[in-house]
């Protein structure tokens, strides 16, 4: 009330045989208007937050009336830890998909490794046999090895 009493000064009034005059009225009136004003802008200004209306709409989201509010403000470290699990979770995918991507090629590289080696199992398997051996010999003149006509016996040695 003091800081209101600063700004607005009070008209001293000259009372000339017990009437006002019209002007001192038309100040009078103005200065009453004036205090009806300046209470109405005390009671509307405030510093905190006015209370939300019951209805959302797009408006007061997009308008940015819900982030001043006291609900948003109490709940400010929930938001924070949201958007840092988001950050995390977005991070983890991410590298899930990298580790996904090198399990692939390297099942191939596998693959291939594996296909590689029954291919060169079977072609020693086939160089190894003793018909192969033998022909080879006989082709190259290098040995007097020949494939035996009688089948193979056992022996049995008496102890």
């Amino acid at each position: 009330m003091d800081e209101d009493k600063k700004y607005v000064e009070e008209p001293t009034f000259e009372v000339t045989d017990g009437q006002e005059t019209l002007e001192e009225q038309d100040s009078e009136e103005s200065q009453q208007s004036l205090k009806e004003t300046l209470q109405k802008i005390k009671e509307t200004a405030s510093e905190e937050d006015p209370r939300p209306s019951s209805q959302l709409n797009l408006r007061t989201i997009l308008g940015g009336d819900l982030l001043t509010t006291d609900l948003v403000r109490s709940q400010i470290w929930l938001f924070v830890l949201i958007v840092v699990f988001s950050i995390v979770y977005v991070a983890f995918r991410y590298q899930c998909q990298q580790d996904m991507l090198t399990i692939d090629r390297l099942e191939s590289e596998l693959k291939d490794a594996k296909y590689k080696a029954l291919s060169s199992s079977s072609t020693l398997t086939e160089k190894c046999r003793e018909s192969h051996v033998l022909e080879v010999l006989k082709q190259n003149k290098d040995s007097l090895l020949k494939q035996a006509e009688q089948p193979p016996f056992i022996i049995q040695v008496p102890e």
